[in-house]
């Protein structure tokens, strides 16, 4: 497999990227809690070439007595995360001290293909960190930080920024960072404005000025929801890859196209004499879309098979972003896996009661299946009135997505007056407002553990003010 082979002399850029990480054209983001292990396999399955893990807070994870963080947050005592399978793989870590970064970084370079440095989330956790995009005015420090790994790991290191409200200034910001040593650039087309309602469309046209200026390879992040958005982007942006988080998140199977050499596996039904309905998966707009208690018992299956915990958290947060075209006909389930909660040292016996509601719910989007056996897909399929975008039935995993917010003034844009130079005319990416709805899931314990929280900041003036690692979304 690409990338376990020991290289005598670090490869860099494109030779990094054809003989080490096999060209892959579909990437799997970072994303604090949620591109852990299990989730990591579940994607490779459907489609995902290189996987990147969840961000890191650097400065924790340096730190000599945080061995418990430390193997919450990269488990190397269990030889898994890192292992063939895991493979080819990115560590992504926050940080604003190039010390400290190293320090971290030295522990994982041996289970790992590549470094990359998040310089793109844009949550007020970062803010309050310093880290993230909010480092993006700090060119000297960011140069420190990408050049310290340049110069002292054995593996590359890659960087993951947020794009400038101007074009001239994002390609000035690019090639510092390759100029520091950074081998593989991504760049996500949003400002560091662009979050929460008024996230809006990711510029392809910034992200295309990016790969025009640089010599190293450019994977592109924003405004992928469906599987033919991915050759959209790859044409409007000449990047090398496209990389997805949201859309993967909804549906894990995203990279998967329609017409896929190996169907998607089906495992067993809560009632094995249910019969199989005809429209279980579907294909649309070239790609595929399971369903999304199919898919929820996979990555169940996969969390029950690992030895390396999986945080309930992170389990909860994949269920109901994959159930959520269903959740809100069935409440009571909703409900029931927005109360359940886990006794500490019974993590592993918890999966069977997510198991339990999920085999719940399979059956009854069974019987919607069913129920509409005799119909076509087209006949399934309607049209969202505010976006032209296809919403699909409410058993498969599917994109979600909101219109863009109003302009000042409070009048609602017609469709035809939401546009964006950043894609073709004919995407459904020219009036679509990704956003997960973060307000819509029940929150998990908002009271962080001792290892997970953040030591006062240190007294010396050259180190940074603290990190911490609240957010869900590494930018």
């Amino acid at each position: 497999m690409p990338g376990l082979n020991a290289q005598a002399t670090k490869l860099a850029g494109y030779e990094f990227y054809e003989k080490v990480l096999g060209s892959p054209k579909y990437i799997v983001a970072p994303m604090v809690d949620q591109s852990e292990l299990a989730w990591r396999r579940l994607s490779r399955r459907y489609g995902g070439q290189l996987v990147y893990t969840p961000m890191i807070n650097a400065k924790l994870f340096s730190e000599n007595n945080r061995k418990a963080f430390r193997e919450q947050q990269f488990n190397t005592a269990e030889g898994e995360e890192g292992s063939p399978e895991d493979r080819p793989l990115i560590v992504q870590f926050c940080a604003n001290d190039p010390e400290q970064l190293l320090t971290s970084a030295k522990v994982v370079e041996p289970f790992c293909d590549a470094i990359d440095i998040n310089l793109g989330c844009p949550q007020d956790i970062a803010r309050r960190g310093c880290y993230g995009s909010f480092l993006q005015d700090e060119w000297d420090l960011i140069y420190r930080l990408v050049n310290t790994l340049h110069k002292n790991l054995s593996v590359p290191v890659t960087a993951k920024f947020r794009v400038f409200p101007t074009v001239e200034k994002t390609v000035e910001y690019a090639k510092m960072l390759e100029s520091a040593g950074a081998q593989i650039l991504t760049c996500h087309g949003r400002t560091r404005d662009q979050r929460g309602h008024n996230t809006g469309l990711a510029d392809w046209e910034k992200i295309r000025a990016v790969k025009q200026a640089v010599s190293v390879p450019v994977f592109a992040n924003g405004n992928i929801l469906f599987h033919s958005d991915i050759e959209r982007c790859l044409e409007a942006t000449g990047a090398d890859a496209v990389m997805s988080a949201e859309g993967n998140l909804y549906n894990p199977a995203v990279f998967a196209p329609s017409l896929a050499s190996m169907p998607p596996p089906v495992l067993p039904p809560s009632d094995p004499n249910t019969p199989h309905p005809r429209h279980w998966h579907i294909a649309t707009d070239t790609g595929l879309h399971p369903a999304h208690t199919t898919l929820a018992l996979e990555y169940l299956s996969i969390v029950k098979s690992l030895k390396t915990p999986t945080s309930n958290g992170a389990i909860k947060a994949h269920l109901f972003k994959l159930f959520r075209p269903a959740l809100s006909r069935e409440t009571d389930l909703r409900d029931r896996l927005g109360k359940m909660r886990v006794d500490r040292g019974k993590e592993r016996e918890c999966v069977e009661k997510w198991e339990e509601v999920v085999r719940e719910l399979d059956a009854r989007m069974r019987r919607d299946a069913m129920d509409v056996n005799d119909k076509t897909i087209d006949e399934l399929i309607t049209i969202d009135p505010a976006t032209g975008l296809k919403i699909l039935p409410h058993w498969v995993a599917q994109p979600y997505f909101r219109p863009l917010p109003p302009p000042p003034g409070g009048q609602t844009l017609k469709k035809k007056e939401i546009k964006s130079e950043s894609a073709p005319a004919d995407s459904p990416m020219t009036n679509v407002n990704m956003q997960s709805a973060a307000t819509e899931e029940p929150p998990t314990s908002s009271k962080r553990t001792t290892s997970e929280r953040s030591p006062e900041p240190n007294d010396d003036a050259s180190k940074r003010i603290k990190l911490n690692t609240d957010s869900t979304d590494s930018g």
